[in-house]
């Protein structure tokens, strides 16, 4: 059976905008497939896409409808910069593993910007660079030795100086790290087109459709829907973002309450470059700037899964978020026109958990992706297709459930 939860509310920016409408039939019969997959948000769908890109029969459902669940409430700083800094990281896991996790991540990155390019998805998509600001994590000089090791590491960085940040950003902070490549986009109009070209490919939606149990063997997975069907599938892939089935193991995993606003559009007001804005603090303020100029403000985060709680505190999260938006920018008229909060995993090193669950070599999950649900979400797509397919992936262990 799942754990379920309420994994937002409010009303996220994004319903502002159009996006394609993703249809899903109904599960009236037995079904066999290929590769089975649970839930069609990000994750589901950047997998989807991958697994019929590579030939692969590929059944996904969900117990709400596509993109119904978290995807809805990103706001999307799509960002290779993993919310744990590589100097801690390198303290956690070890340099090298570190490094690798890093630029895994950037690679991810690259590769999500040319999937989106070839397969013309109208995301909203932007190149964008990103601030990371001096926090209560790291200082100025704590900055400077995590550009220095990302530069060792072969990602670029620089670190600008309070009067640097003043003249080229409007912010005053006692230093930011400048990095580049990151991506601003409209998740729910990445979910879709991904969604849509798996469906060109054959794939097939279900939804509403739940699975309440689970069976698996050396040959393949036997999943048991609520209202009666059985799909059978030779490979399972559990993409349900945070909400667990219980053969999933809750290993390093926790779950966070976030809350987000966004302004009216103000293109006039934006800072330079539009870019992606994050603190070296805990819990973290990070921002970013919309196509059309409306400003999206997130954080305040709190470890706790009680959903009335959560949403209870709405209002008066969406007031510090507007105090603390005016506070960097003050320019800005921080009012906000929407607001949500939302649910999301999380581990301890900032890193997903992906791979083969323990004890079930054909079921395959991902999980506590932060705050870098799509980068990761590329790295699962890449990890398990290689596993599906009989390859190795060099960095699958970085990623791995560690029992």
């Amino acid at each position: 059976m799942p754990r379920k939860l309420d994994l937002r509310s409010g009303t996220p920016v994004w319903s502002a905008y159009r996006s394609p409408a993703v249809p899903a039939d109904r599960l009236t019969r037995d079904a066999k497939t290929d590769v089975l997959i649970v839930g069609m948000g990000i994750s589901g769908a950047t997998m989807a896409e991958a697994l019929t890109r590579d030939g692969h029969a590929v059944i996904c459902i969900d117990r709400r409808g596509p993109l119904k669940g978290s995807t809805a409430a990103m706001t999307a700083l799509v960002q290779f910069e993993i919310d744990q800094p590589l100097t801690r990281l390198s303290r956690m896991i070890g340099r090298d593993a570190a490094r690798q996790a890093w630029v895994r991540s950037r690679l991810a990155l690259a590769n999500l910007h040319g999937r989106i390019a070839e397969l013309d998805i109208r995301c909203r998509s932007a190149d964008a660079p990103s601030l990371y600001l001096a926090g209560d994590r790291l200082g100025a000089s704590g900055l400077r030795h995590e550009a220095e090791a990302r530069r060792v590491a072969g990602i670029g960085a620089s670190v600008l100086t309070r009067k640097e940040l003043r003249n080229d950003f409007g912010i005053d902070r006692a230093a930011a790290i400048l990095s580049h490549g990151n991506l601003a986009l409209d998740p729910r109009k990445l979910t879709s087109g991904l969604l849509m070209r798996a469906l060109q490919r054959k794939a097939r939606f279900y939804a509403p459709a739940e699975a309440i149990a689970i069976a698996d063997d050396r040959l393949g997975v036997t999943v048991a829907m609520r209202h009666g069907p059985v799909i059978k599938a030779r490979h399972l892939v559990l993409a349900t973002g945070y909400e667990l089935l219980d053969i999933v193991p809750k290993i390093r995993h926790r779950i966070i309450s976030t809350w987000a606003i966004a302004t009216r559009p103000q293109p006039g007001r934006i800072w330079p470059l539009a870019a992606l804005i994050w603190e070296a603090s805990d819990p973290y303020l990070y921002l970013r700037a919309t196509s059309d100029g409306r400003v999206i403000c997130g954080g305040e985060d709190e470890e706790f899964t009680d959903e009335e709680r959560r949403d209870a505190l709405i209002a008066q999260k969406t007031d510090r978020l507007e105090e603390e938006l005016g506070k960097i920018f003050p320019q800005l008229d921080t009012s906000a026109e929407f607001a949500w909060t939302s649910s999301f995993g999380a581990t301890d090193t900032g890193l997903p958990i992906i791979g083969s669950v323990p004890g079930h070599p054909r079921i395959h999950a991902v999980m506590g992706y932060g705050g870098n649900g799509i980068t990761f979400s590329q790295i699962a797509s890449e990890i398990v297709c290689a596993s599906i397919a009989g390859r190795e992936d060099s960095d699958a262990n970085l990623f791995a459930f560690k029992t």
